[in-house]
């Protein structure tokens, strides 16, 4: 009997070296699974979209799919967008089921990797004076802000740092610029800004021109720039784990501190929000007012 589809979930980027990283990661994935049908699609902003991938897979005869987002928090992406779209591809193709895994970290796999990117700037031995400035994506949703913050500690325990401080891209405060003004005024003669980030993009982009544009203002500071996790064997086996636990029920996803199920000051209003996703203009069968979360899209 042919296995469940694995079918990998992006949001999408308009840079075409992320996207095409995304698409690529996914053929290694089907290279790796060659009994297993094996697809990957984009929310929005990138081909393939997610309704193309999910069509081929049901061409070729798969029913069951297990779903993993490829994304590293569980912000609005994974909570709202993710899932209602794979609810739409179920209701698109009656007598298919969709299991839905989790998002990718926190996991200590991840952290061996953002390990390896801070050692191929880093000799070990200058660690004790460094401090790490973790960057994130950022987003309106403090749980997923908070899981950063956690990856920050996580790293900095048992590795010898200086310290790990943590700042956001976008949506989110500190920003990269206040955050490495933080370390600065917290002693540090030399950083290093490490992305959580998977793949290259707009926004890692924009994190490396922050980071040089900061440097040009404090030659007095070593700052160096990390590159982003990229498609390692770690994330391979990460993404196969998230596969294997969609299929057998084991999602062990923490609901204490989500938004929309929990008052959370200044997030009240959130609390048993519909999720909908919002506009997806690869998707035609998509209209063009949503509600997300609390607020509204109107494109």
């Amino acid at each position: 009997m042919t296995p469940p589809a694995l079918l990998i979930v992006g949001h999408g980027t308009r840079d075409e070296a992320g996207a095409e990283a995304f698409r690529s990661f996914v053929e290694g994935l089907r290279d790796r699974l060659p009994d297993t049908p094996v697809g990957g699609g984009f929310i929005e902003l990138s081909p393939p979209p997610l309704a193309d991938s999910v069509a081929d897979l049901v061409a070729a005869g798969a029913r069951r799919f297990a779903a993993v987002p490829l994304v590293l928090v569980s912000a609005g992406h994974a909570k709202g967008d993710i899932p209602a779209a794979l609810v739409r591809e179920r209701e698109r193709h009656p007598g298919t089921s969709f299991s839905y895994g989790r998002p990718l970290g926190p996991h200590p796999a991840l952290l061996t990797v953002l390990e390896r990117r801070l050692d191929e700037v880093l000799a070990p031995e200058d660690r004790a004076d460094t401090t790490v400035l973790l960057v994130g994506r950022g987003s309106t949703d403090p749980d997923a802000n908070a899981e950063v913050v956690k990856v920050a500690r996580l790293l900095w325990e048992g590795r010898g740092l200086a310290g790990v401080e943590t700042a956001f891209v976008s949506l989110a405060a500190p920003d990269v610029p206040t955050g490495l003004t933080r370390c600065r005024l917290l002693g540090a003669r030399r950083i290093v800004v490490l992305p959580y980030f998977l793949f290259t993009g707009v926004l890692p982009e924009r994190v490396e021109r922050q980071a040089a544009d900061w440097a040009a203002g404090h030659p007095d500071t070593d700052l160096r720039r990390a590159a982003v996790m990229g498609p390692t064997e770690e994330l391979a086996e990460l993404v196969l784990a998230r596969y294997r636990e969609a299929l057998a029920g084991d999602l062990r996803m923490n609901c204490d501190t989500c938004v929309y199920r929990v008052a959370m000051p200044g997030f009240e209003d959130r609390v048993g929000a519909a999720q909908r996703p919002h506009h997806h203009p690869d998707d035609p069968s998509h209209d063009h007012g949503h509600g997300h979360g609390s607020h509204t899209h109107v494109h």
